[in-house]
């Protein structure tokens, strides 16, 4: 249901007029922003962009704080947030089950209780609102919620749906959709930032192209293949999912050892994608290696396998990159970027953060001069 009615190529194609709408609020937001020559956050108006997309494609309408993209007043990225924290942090009880009273003292089991409570919350009220038609009777377009809904009442489908298995579809559709794709748009700003002869040939490219325009349009895409180069490069460096998950269907030998039927196996993609047998120099950010070589991140080619491969490669995928290039094209076309005063390239910090998703662990601060 999911890849035909959410992430089909027909159904994406139709979020055009929401990705632009989206990111054209982020563009004003910045302009507003940049009289001050204050630090930006721009992890924070990622996160809060992307949630704000995945929100109307997915549930019909925004659910966001008035002040905008500012995590402070958005309880979704609130939300998200610590949802990332405890599915990523350590918890005792997963070393040693027999250690899991130990989370009733140290504070852990009230977070997770606190943040079950605060989603169950917000997607019954997801739910309840789209079962008296408060938003989809309005626009008359169906959204992910009305699909699930109607496949709950009707009885010709083999699937028996209750409320909780919708609410925690949604709670898959609302973090995968949301956390990758900020993940990919901090890196590859970060990685540019770091690289100013990258961000200024990724410019005058968007620039050039563009002509007058006040703002990149999707229609523009095809044309600017440089920027394509950046993101492939920075994906290589950050794969959003750097471990990934498979069953073997069949028993096997990996490099001399025994692997039974049903075993699941943990692939470092991370790993892979910094190979130095397939990526000469794979630890420097150079989207050139990309002119010459035509190895995608479809999965389809194992050296590269950013969102996975094969027929388990991650269905979001062209949803997720189609939003990645609008956004990177827009910041780049609109504004020149520098670091906060005083910090230098080498100062940026490039820490991971541990998790399901390849975070940057310092969020990225950057001042944005408008070139209007």
């Amino acid at each position: 249901m999911a890849v035909l009615e959410l992430l089909s190529a027909k159904r994406v194609l139709s979020y055009r007029a929401v990705r632009e709408k989206e990111t054209s609020l982020v563009i004003d937001f910045l302009c507003t922003s940049t009289s001050s020559s204050v630090p930006i956050n721009i992890s924070e108006i990622f996160l809060c962009l992307i949630n704000n997309v995945v929100c109307q494609v997915a549930f019909g309408m925004k659910y966001q704080a008035e002040k905008g993209y500012e995590a402070g007043h958005n309880h979704l990225y609130v939300m998200l947030l610590e949802t990332q924290n405890l599915l990523a942090g350590f918890n005792t009880a997963d070393l040693f089950p027999w250690m899991s009273w130990i989370h009733k003292f140290d504070g852990l089991d009230t977070r997770l209780d606190k943040n079950f409570a605060q989603a169950d919350k917000f997607y019954e009220k997801v739910i309840h609102e789209h079962i008296n038609n408060s938003n989809s009777s309005k626009t008359g377009v169906k959204d992910f919620v009305d699909v699930l809904l109607r496949t709950q009442k009707d009885p010709s489908y083999s699937i028996t749906l209750t409320n909780d298995h919708i609410k925690a579809i949604l709670m898959d559709t609302f973090v995968a959709g949301t956390d990758p794709t900020a993940a990919t748009l901090v890196w590859s700003m970060t990685e540019l930032i770091k690289n100013s002869t990258v961000m200024k040939r990724a410019q005058e490219e968007i620039r050039t192209k563009t002509g007058t325009k006040e703002m990149v349009e999707e229609n523009d895409l095809h044309k600017l293949s440089y920027t394509k180069l950046v993101i492939k490069e920075a994906l290589i460096l950050h794969p959003p999912a750097p471990l990934l998950l498979r069953e073997t269907n069949e028993a096997c030998k990996i490099n001399g050892y025994d692997i039974p039927l049903k075993t699941k196996v943990i692939i470092n993609g991370n790993a892979i994608s910094k190979d130095p047998k397939y990526w000469k120099n794979p630890e420097e950010f150079r989207p050139e290696r990309f002119l010459d070589n035509s190895i995608d991140r479809k999965g389809q080619e194992f050296e590269m396998i950013p969102f996975g491969g094969g027929r388990r490669c991650c269905p979001g995928m062209n949803f997720s990159m189609v939003l990645v290039e609008l956004v990177l094209e827009n910041l780049l076309h609109c504004f020149d970027w520098k670091l906060p005063l005083g910090m230098k390239a080498e100062d940026t910090d490039m820490t991971e953060a541990s998790g399901l998703t390849m975070h940057k662990k310092v969020p990225l601060f950057l001042v944005a001069d408008n070139r209007k």
